[in-house]
């Protein structure tokens, strides 16, 4: 399993390897586009040398906050977004040992139980939820039972409308053009 969500090897290798910094990356996503959100958390790894739950949770907010900031920032809002992946970081010391993973793997977990623990997190509201739990069924090997209809229209199969349906330049471009009528459709009713 490898993934292709930003464009830069590096990155990509980064978030298939590190669970945190791929649920760093769903955290940054807004606001911003995916690939900068995603490519974040390779950012805070080269100006910080963090990669790990406990390093960034416990660094000093104002240290954190210059990592964000420095050129080019690692999301358009580095205040609040350092602040919430640090509170982030902090909930997954807290709750689940240090790892990211727990949140799929501990207690072998069905798709909806994994929905809550996603959804219990700080900055994960649904949407957010439900599109990660996608991206962990769908590219991260994550077989729970009732994954697909837990994480709803981002559960179908050959769909492109999230980050969770990425895997190359030619789907990227398929999941901007759906996010686009998505939001022209959101336009006309209002």
């Amino acid at each position: 399993m490898a993934l292709h969500i930003t464009g830069d090897t590096a990155a990509d290798a980064l978030l298939t390897d590190n669970p945190l910094a791929l649920l760093i990356g769903m955290l940054l996503d807004q606001q911003v586009p995916m690939e900068t959100a995603f490519a974040g958390p390779l950012k805070i790894e080269q100006r910080t040398g963090a990669t790990d739950a406990a390093t960034i949770a416990g660094m000093a907010p104002d240290v954190f906050l210059e990592a964000f900031r420095q050129s080019p920032s690692v999301h358009r809002f580095p205040g609040s977004m350092a602040a919430r992946v640090q509170t982030l970081c902090q909930e997954i010391v807290d709750r689940w040992g240090g790892d990211a993973s727990a949140l799929w793997t501990e207690g072998d977990p069905s798709g909806p139980e994994v929905l809550d623990r996603l959804q219990a997190l700080p900055g994960f509201g649904e949407q957010k939820a439900r599109i990660f739990l996608a991206l962990l069924g769908k590219q991260y090997g994550f077989t729970g039972a009732g994954w697909r209809e837990a994480a709803g229209d981002y559960g179908d199969e050959g769909s492109f409308r999230s980050v969770a349906d990425i895997v190359s330049p030619e789907s990227l471009t398929k999941v901007r053009e759906h996010k686009k009528a998505m939001k022209a459709a959101a336009k006309e009713t209002r």
